[in-house]
């Protein structure tokens, strides 16, 4: 205070009582800093340097880890496509995203991450962690597109993958999905199999897609797929129903048509969800 004499008890009590309540400067939480670049999309770790971040300033409440030396604003709103951009600039060159990973680029209905799968020449030292599942093979150059900058495995040569390494029941939905979703056709996936014959997984791509239909979901597949392991008639799929004077009635799921027996699903289409751009 202006003029109050020095020791006063009114002065020293003041001082005091605002030491006891002012924090400490160690004490006080710091807002993390969040560069502008780094707002937009999941970033990797030496990205995250180069604008400045530690390793330690990454555990902060501000970031999100999604997998091994890769990260995002926890801000951010969710984007396969940026994350799997992200996981291309994180990976080898040489790798080619692979298995479900692929299937989603292609325009499957499958989860694109958790993993995200690719595959890698046998001689890469590249090795499966947090968030990324390794696969290591040969892939021809046949075998590998682009779709918006990601390199990829092809349609036959994903369902091919898919047939050696998933249930038999769920490459089938993966194969009717296409089907379904006119991104190939059975004539094209034989005549695939014929190239790939004695490869991992083509001849059970073969025998499947001779049992494949363009059903309109995964659970009508999986229906199928008992009935026909029962040994039961193969049942027409999406079969046009018409009374007697050929008026459309409806469309039967499953359709026997000697016992007029429908087999009505609930079901979620294939494609239900908002479309995706993708080109």
């Amino acid at each position: 205070m202006f003029g109050a004499k020095r020791g006063c008890p009114v002065c020293l009590q003041a001082g005091l009582s605002t030491l006891e309540t002012a924090p400490h400067p160690a004490l006080v939480a710091r807002t993390p800093r969040v560069p502008r670049q780094l707002k937009a999309a999941p970033f990797t770790l030496a990205e995250a340097r180069r604008h400045g971040l530690t390793l330690e300033s990454l555990k902060s409440k501000a970031w999100k880890r999604l997998g091994s030396e890769l990260y995002c604003w926890s801000g951010g709103q969710e984007d396969p496509w940026r994350l799997l951009a992200a996981w291309g600039r994180l990976v080898p060159p040489k790798a080619i995203f692979a298995g479900k990973t692929a299937a989603w680029i292609l325009g499957l209905d499958f989860e694109p991450a958790n993993p995200v799968e690719i595959a890698v020449p046998t001689a890469s030292t590249v090795r499966s962690r947090a968030g990324l599942n390794v696969r290591r093979c040969d892939i021809r150059s046949r075998d590998v597109r682009a779709v918006r900058g990601l390199r990829t495995t092809t349609l036959h040569r994903t369902l091919r993958d898919l047939s050696a390494s998933w249930p038999a029941t769920e490459a089938l939905v993966a194969i009717d999905m296409s089907l379904h979703l006119r991104l190939t056709d059975a004539t094209a996936l034989l005549r695939y199999t014929d190239d790939a014959k004695g490869r991992p997984g083509a001849s059970r791509l073969r025998s499947l897609t001779e049992l494949a239909a363009p059903a309109e979901s995964p659970m009508e597949t999986r229906l199928r797929w008992l009935l026909l392991e029962a040994q039961l008639p193969r049942p027409e799929v999406q079969a046009d129903l018409h009374d007697r004077e050929s008026r459309f009635v409806g469309r039967a799921d499953l359709y026997y048509p000697s016992a007029r027996l429908v087999l009505p699903l609930r079901k979620h289409p294939f494609g239900a969800k908002p479309a995706r751009a993708r080109r």
